[in-house]
């Protein structure tokens, strides 16, 4: 997709699985499960979308998904799958080397663990050209998280930026580059950002985890993972009718068969017009 001088993909880092009740919150399972249907263990099946975002001379990464450095147990227990977002940008001719901007919304282990990797067991930034961009305040929560997140960070994916100093930390609204703009947008997290892109006249904003799937677009359906769940529901009831009014392609983190599409407002209710970007 082109918008103006920014050229966006969405590229695969596999797939996770997650419980259908804590991702759907107060959310009745036989309503939810005719949106998601879930496995044996109550598991629905996630993408992990990441986007690469060519800006000029720099190229953008946002997300990382949950990379390869987990345990048997873990990789069992959220039942990952690839392909892995490094073959990923492979299929577009790029290595890790190439990555200017590595851009974490915040630092679940689903966002972030491919920022590092193990090398001769030691681990080490997956990006080895490029600056981290993580809010500051989101970093210092990851490192100290409460026993209600705990099992939500790994160190091992971000403390090793800090130690090999590619780590920059916006703490307020910023412009990365021209057309790429980091949004403070809290809810899931304390500190969470989404991603806003424009250029040629048009816009496209990455939700992260506030609607992480089509399927969360009503007001009410809220993830249970949500540290503060009533600001996530004023931040969608703001920000969801913006991307319906203006027209804005909205950008969905977790959703494993449109990562892209056009709200909708249907009597009231929205609902996704499934875009392709690529």
């Amino acid at each position: 997709m082109k918008l103006g001088e920014l050229e966006v993909h969405v590229i695969s880092a596999g797939h996770v699985y997650l419980d259908g009740g804590a991702m759907f919150g107060v959310i009745p399972k036989p309503l939810w499960e005719k949106k998601a249907p879930a496995d044996a263990r109550n598991r629905i099946k996630l993408a992990m979308n990441c986007l690469l975002i060519h800006a000029g001379e720099k190229r953008i990464l946002v997300e990382t998904g949950a990379g390869n450095k987990m345990s048997p147990k873990l990789r069992d227990i959220y039942a990952l799958d690839g392909p892995f977002l490094v073959e990923g940008l492979r299929a577009r001719g790029l290595g890790p080397e190439d990555i200017d901007i590595v851009v974490n919304t915040h630092l679940h282990f689903d966002h972030c663990g491919g920022n590092t990797r193990i090398e001769k067991d030691k681990v080490v930034p997956a990006f080895p050209n490029a600056k981290y961009a993580v809010q500051r305040l989101e970093f210092e929560h990851a490192m100290n998280p409460t026993e209600r997140d705990r099992a939500s960070y790994f160190q091992e994916n971000f403390a090793p930026l800090q130690s090999a100093g590619v780590l920059s930390g916006p703490e307020v609204d910023s412009e990365l580059v021209p057309g790429v703009e980091l949004i403070r947008v809290p809810g899931h997290t304390a500190n969470m950002m989404c991603v806003k892109l424009t250029g040629g006249g048009k816009t496209a904003f990455f939700l992260a985890d506030l609607v992480p799937t089509t399927a969360h677009l009503p007001l009410p359906w809220i993830m249970g993972y949500d540290l503060y769940p009533m600001t996530t529901l004023e931040n969608k009831k703001r920000l969801l009718p913006q991307i319906v009014k203006e027209g804005w392609l909205a950008l969905f983190a977790h959703d494993p068969n449109w990562p892209a599409a056009y709200l909708r407002d249907r009597n009231g209710e929205w609902e996704a017009e499934p875009a392709s970007i690529d």
